[in-house]
């Protein structure tokens, strides 16, 4: 498990050519994780574009390699994952910022582990029975960036903390699911729950045909609702985040939320159209995120 007090090295000067790669692909693919990396100090921000970096890297492989060699290619990357850990990173710029940020803060390579562990249910045509199903998921493929994140900006109340930061990211990730029903289903995916498509009335070729009925509707309900409960429950560790790595977090996880509520305002039509939050409406969630941490923390 994470130690929080370990020490971190904080006059190891960073890779400058490999940071900028990461800075890049975290710019070009999540305009809202990058809004809130550009709140951490110089340092951690650099660390959490390599954790991100590395992260999407083994997301890509899964979404864009054919077929035939996915699983090869997925294995390859977890390879390069541990060697970077163990300081023996390769050529390629997101190892080289990935075993810097490793060798700077306690990153636990476990939750790298896990993440391995969830890309992989997307190689097999996992079905998801039930909430259970779908819950391991989103902990795998987004909840554990918070175990990586959270030791990037120190912390204090122990695994608590982590708890919360585990559901954040889970928000998070149900987040991405009701955005993409529809660009999902054309990869063949679908991480509705079984169990909840019976419940509601919704069907396989309900989906393909992009109905959006009123089962439907109720259904997208029902998980916004708990995505969240998710994120309520989550935003309660931020507090006990340090520094400006509160502030950070606290505008990307408003910043996500807001994809619900563009999502709810187009009556849950994820097959036709891509929920999303505007440039401009996500600096304006600055003022809220931070007159609410002033709160939390008693100014």
């Amino acid at each position: 498990m994470i130690n929080a007090s370990l020490p971190s090295s904080p006059n190891t000067p960073a890779p400058v050519q490999a940071v900028i790669h990461c800075r890049e692909i975290t710019r070009d693919h999540s305009k809202t994780f990058f809004l809130g990396s550009r709140l951490f100090p110089l340092q951690q921000r650099q660390a959490v574009w390599a954790v991100y970096a590395a992260c999407r890297n083994g997301d890509d492989i899964v979404d864009e390699s054919g077929a035939g060699t996915v699983a090869a290619e997925l294995d390859e990357w977890w390879t390069r994952v541990q060697a970077a850990f163990a300081g023996r990173a390769g050529a390629d710029p997101v190892d080289v910022a990935l075993a810097w940020a490793a060798r700077t803060y306690p990153i636990p390579l476990s939750a790298f582990a896990e993440l391995h562990d969830g890309l992989r249910m997307d190689l097999n045509d996992h079905v998801y029975r039930d909430m259970d199903d779908l819950t391991l998921y989103c902990r795998r493929v987004a909840g554990v960036i918070g175990f990586m994140i959270a030791p990037v900006s120190g912390y204090s109340g122990g695994e608590q903390t982590l708890h919360h930061a585990l559901l954040l990211g889970q928000a998070m990730q149900l987040t991405n699911i009701l955005r993409d029903v529809g660009e999902d289903l054309t990869r063949g995916r679908v991480y509705l729950p079984q169990s909840l498509l019976t419940e509601y009335g919704v069907t396989r070729a309900d989906l393909e045909r992009g109905l959006v009925t009123p089962q439907y509707r109720a259904l997208m309900a029902h998980l916004c609702a708990l995505a969240r409960v998710w994120y309520a429950e989550g935003r309660t560790g931020i507090p006990f985040l340090h520094g400006s790595a509160r502030l950070a977090v606290a505008t990307a996880a408003r910043a996500y939320e807001g994809i619900l509520d563009d999502l709810e305002r187009a009556g849950y039509d994820n097959f036709n159209r891509r929920a999303y939050v505007s440039g401009t409406r996500k600096l304006l969630m600055l003022p809220r995120a931070w007159w609410e941490l002033r709160g939390a923390v008693g100014g």
